[in-house]
């Protein structure tokens, strides 16, 4: 008796184990809106995704300002910040947007909304 139990036992084990390890990852563009009247959107600004978990995505604009990301389904909050130096302007861009979900079946793309300041570069 105390055998079968046993078989029985390590059988739901061994098919509890059993699960799939397919992960799949939804492509999401952030598109980071600079204020009107300021300057161009340029390549190479940081774009973070950051999710339920603290897990941290990270990938750079191009010239349009569009950054591309490949990320699980989940919640995640955008943000970006920046400095672009000029030779009269240092410029200081910041933006966040939270609760964005992202699934198979939506289009996940975010736009990130820019603050921007500016200082004098004394020469």
């Amino acid at each position: 008796m105390r055998k079968i139990l046993l078989l029985l036992c390590m059988m739901t084990i061994i098919s509890a184990c059993d699960y799939d390890e397919d992960i799949i990852l939804c492509d999401v563009t952030v598109q980071l809106v600079y204020p009107q009247n300021s300057i161009e959107p340029y390549q190479g600004v940081r774009v973070e995704l950051k999710d339920a978990t603290a897990s941290i995505f990270v990938d750079s604009t191009d010239a349009s300002g569009v950054a591309c990301f490949h990320v699980p389904p989940g919640i995640y909050e955008a943000s970006s910040t920046d400095q672009l130096l000029t030779y009269e302007w240092r410029y200081f861009f910041n933006g966040v947007k939270s609760l964005n979900i992202i699934s198979p079946d939506s289009t996940n793309h975010i736009d990130i909304p820019l603050t921007m300041s500016r200082k004098r570069v004394v020469h």
